[in-house]
């Protein structure tokens, strides 16, 4: 669904905005969580709309197209989103929220991994940052432990709303439940059955170079993404 129309009456602002077209990968968080103070510690600071913005979210009303058409009325929404997905990203590493994503998993919401040998797993949502419009959402791929842009790209959901530690936290938890299979296959290149020089499965294979682990975007890294604003659409970041 576009952000041009509304769904049916009821349900809420929340149940409203998490089924939009491309917001698969969120879950409704309880109105409980969110109107409890200690939850929002720290994100007032971040809006300058924050009382409107979050009683958007907890609005019973759903936008109409005149809301949409409004110009005060949309900055108080893209603040609200922004808000709903910090407080998200707080909720999914709750006892609760980790079940609901455990669903989403095991239902194959998120996607499957799209390395060949990893035969299809279900992936997990993952930020390269905590920070706002910095990165869009990824995936994370829980056999190869590699990171991906999910199929479908989602464009307007951030990272953030996810945050970087989200995929270890839900396999900690569900560690028993569910069997990751082991990641025992590699792909080496040949030419006409032969091993390359130098390539990963020579017998001289090039062990002296550098490998840099990330598991988030550093401040170097994040000058380089901003860096390429001019190339429309080959982006996977979220434009400031």
């Amino acid at each position: 669904m576009s952000r041009e129309s509304s769904i049916s009456e009821g349900g809420g602002w929340v149940q409203w905005f998490c089924a939009m077209e491309d917001h698969q990968f969120l879950c409704e968080v309880d109105d409980e969580f969110i109107r409890d103070n200690f939850n929002l510690y720290g994100l007032k600071s971040k809006f300058n709309f924050y009382n409107e913005a979050l009683d958007l979210i907890l609005s019973s009303e759903t936008p109409d197209d005149e809301d949409l058409e409004d110009e005060r009325f949309l900055e108080v929404y893209q603040e609200a989103t922004d808000l709903y997905g910090l407080i998200h990203a707080r909720f999914i590493i709750t006892a609760k929220g980790l079940g609901m994503m455990k669903d989403k998993y095991l239902g194959g919401k998120f996607g499957a991994c799209p390395r060949v040998l990893c035969e299809r797993q279900n992936v997990l949502p993952v930020g390269m940052s905590e920070e706002l419009r910095t990165s869009r959402v990824k995936v994370f791929c829980p056999r190869c432990e590699e990171v991906y842009i999910p199929k479908k790209k989602c464009p307007d959901v951030d990272g953030a709303y996810f945050g970087c530690s989200f995929p270890s936290i839900f396999l900690m938890n569900f560690i028993q439940e569910i069997q990751i299979p082991a990641n025992n296959q590699t792909y080496v290149p040949r030419v006409f059955g032969f091993r390359i020089h130098k390539k990963k499965g020579s017998r001289y294979q090039d062990t002296q170079q550098k490998v840099t682990e990330i598991t988030h975007y550093s401040e170097e890294q994040l000058k380089k993404l901003r860096g390429k604003n001019d190339q429309q659409g080959k982006e996977d970041y979220v434009q400031k």
